[in-house]
């Protein structure tokens, strides 16, 4: 686990000292070492640094960049089962040097060539410079779980696992691109393959991006797509037999993710996803499991009891770990450096907390992200078989005069209900369903905080809509069904670009490994092709997840609402961060930046403390937008 960055540069300018500087912010992902290499070709200069956080084989045969023959590499991630790939390469007469997955994966590409990739187990961004076919090629992961950014201007390539690196060379333009803020300002991140500056752009998932060095031509390709698997007929397996190999599956990957020559440790919530990593894993060793819990009662964000009462009928060795709201506010200033690009996800701070606690005690950590994707556990899908049948049941006639209806009628004007929190979101919410009530329309609404109508009064300068993944057609209608799509959907935008971006940096920024065992691509494979009452029957999510997990933990022990890290936005808006918000969402500085509506601004917060507690996030939207252009763009 490490951080990455390097150039391609075909004006041959960049030096050592160049990359040095690049990898230097970076030392947060990697405090045990570092390495720089430059390579020169006929028409380019080659820069690869790293920063490394030892986790397997700590000795200094896991250093990289890494050289094998004509093949250079740096790379982030982990390689699960680098062990048996390594004993096949073995046998087909290679030798190694050392026990590091780094030099099997240059090994594979000797062998294999690109195709290597698809034996990998695990989560990865590679960058590999190949002299022979003089080209260099970088690799992300089936799911995204690493980052990896590429910036492409006058025959300048940069690269790196964090935008930051970027500030550091000479040649970087940093122009911020007002499409991706409209994006951000809808979603509360900058949607994959899109950034937040020009020129810049995200490695999408499942892909690799083959550059040739002698006619400067670059090539995508998809290598995996999880639309391959929705788009399969339905397994047909009982349910207990379902059961019995998806838990063979999941036991195969946590133990997988549980190799390393460090301390290992699981987050623990107290819900399924994280209840069911740590009962498998436990169940399976003879050693104390190490789990985490953060709890911080002040402000309402404690699962600590229902983690404390777990670990101890799994007989863990449980930290559970308490902050004040003094600690998670002051967090917050700290935000735009780790998360540098715009991100509105609030949870960030509880994440980041856990993780810093989680430090002292272990180097990896397990977390169960990906449960609610995979196997059907957001309160959405059962909105969605709840209310989906009932909106596209009533005639487009009549739902095109209600819509009419609710737009000469304001949310105001309705007696009762608008003194109801959320009332004024939902009753816009429900007007665009009610125009077009199919999955994606749904979903957008579910998934956006602002809606393309109300974004027209956000911004002050034009803007493109980026296209994103919602609006992806590849979904088949013959097997599409609403509880699969929208779960392929929330894997490749709400999993990728919040979740495993939220997790990458608070772990990452504490030098912790972060590892993802609900994503390896088996399971994923496998349960979207399991039958759609498999995952969600009569109201109940997650139900094969569910069963299995009853196996080692007591029902009355986990059913309870689902919580999350729920962060008093409104509140601290009101009181702690009042200033906050005078201050980076002032008149003057909406109007200097020239990105925003000052007006509509200005109606939000009026409304917002006049009671419109709904109009939280909203504000929140702003504000880290704000504190992030602050930090990256002022300074």
């Amino acid at each position: 686990m490490c951080g990455i960055a390097g150039v391609i540069d075909f004006h041959k300018k960049s030096t050592r000292s160049d990359i040095k500087s690049m990898i230097e912010p970076l030392n947060h992902r990697g405090p045990d070492g570092e390495g720089v290499s430059l390579f020169k070709s006929k028409n380019a200069t080659i820069g690869f640094g790293h920063k490394r956080l030892s986790i397997i084989d700590l000795s200094q045969t896991g250093k990289q960049p890494m050289t094998l023959s004509h093949l250079h590499i740096t790379y982030n991630g982990e390689i699960y089962n680098y062990q048996e790939i390594k004993n096949e390469l073995l046998g087909l007469g290679h030798h190694f040097n050392g026990e590091s997955d780094t030099e099997m994966i240059l090994h594979a590409y000797t062998e294999w060539g690109i195709k290597a990739v698809k034996k990998f187990i695990g989560m990865f961004a590679i960058a590999l410079f190949d002299e022979k076919k003089q080209e260099v090629v970088f690799i992300r992961d089936r799911a995204g779980v690493k980052p990896l950014f590429c910036y492409q201007k006058n025959d300048l390539i940069l690269f790196s696992s964090e935008l930051k690196s970027f500030h550091e060379h000479a040649e970087f333009e940093k122009k911020l691109d007002l499409n991706a803020v409209a994006a951000y300002m809808q979603y509360g991140n900058v949607p994959t393959p899109h950034c937040i500056f020009k020129n810049c752009a995200k490695v999408k998932p499942g892909h690799y991006l083959k550059i040739n060095l002698e006619n400067k031509s670059q090539q995508e390709t998809q290598y995996w797509n999880v639309y391959d698997y929705y788009n399969q007929p339905k397994l047909k397996l009982s349910f207990p037999e379902a059961k019995i190999q998806t838990k063979e599956l999941l036991k195969s990957a946590f133990n997988y993710r549980m190799v390393a020559d460090v301390p290992v440790g699981v987050f623990l919530s107290g819900g399924y996803d994280s209840t069911t990593v740590s009962s498998l894993i436990q169940a399976e060793s003879t050693a104390r499991l190490k789990t985490f819990t953060i709890g911080v009662p002040d402000i309402g964000l404690n699962e600590a009891p229902y983690a404390r009462d777990i670990a101890k009928h799994l007989g863990t060795d449980h930290t559970e770990i308490n902050c004040t709201e003094e600690e998670a506010i002051e967090m917050i200033k700290d935000l735009p450096f780790f998360y540098d690009e715009p991100f509105a996800d609030s949870s960030a701070i509880p994440t980041t907390l856990v993780s810093k606690a989680a430090r002292k005690d272990v180097t990896v950590a397990l977390s169960a992200d990906g449960g609610d994707e995979i196997f059907g556990g957001y309160n959405r899908y059962d909105y969605m078989h709840r209310y989906g049948k009932t909106l596209n049941s009533i005639p487009k006639a009549f739902r095109k005069v209600l819509v009419g209806a609710m737009g000469n009628i304001s949310s105001e004007k309705i007696p009762v209900l608008k003194n109801k929190y959320n009332f004024h979101n939902r009753y816009e919410k429900l007007k665009t369903v009610l125009n077009d009530p199919s999955e994606k329309e749904i979903m957008l609404s579910l998934s956006q905080q602002f809606n393309d109508e109300q974004m027209k009064n956000v911004m002050k300068s034009e803007f493109k809509t980026l296209p994103t993944m919602f609006q992806s057609k590849e979904m088949l209608k013959d097997f599409k069904s609403p509880l699969s799509y929208m779960m392929a959907i929330d894997f490749q935008t709400y999993m990728l670009d919040d979740i495993l971006q939220k997790v990458d940096r608070a772990t990452m920024t504490n030098s912790l490994e972060g590892r993802e065992p609900m994503l390896d691509h088996r399971i994923l494979e496998f349960a979207a092709q399991l039958p759609d009452e498999y995952k969600y029957q009569n109201g109940v999510k997650k139900r094969i997840l569910r069963e299995i997990t009853h196996e080692y933990v007591p029902k009355e022990l986990l059913d309870r609402p689902k919580m999350g890290f729920a962060i008093p936005i409104a509140k601290w808006l009101k009181n702690e961060l009042r200033n906050h918000v005078e201050e980076y969402l002032s008149k003057d500085r909406v109007e200097k930046q020239g990105i925003f509506n000052w007006a509509f601004i200005a109606k939000l917060k009026v409304e917002f403390y006049a009671g419109r507690k709904e109009y939280d996030s909203k504000l929140w939207y702003f504000l880290m937008f704000q504190m992030w252009y602050e930090r990256w763009m002022e300074n």
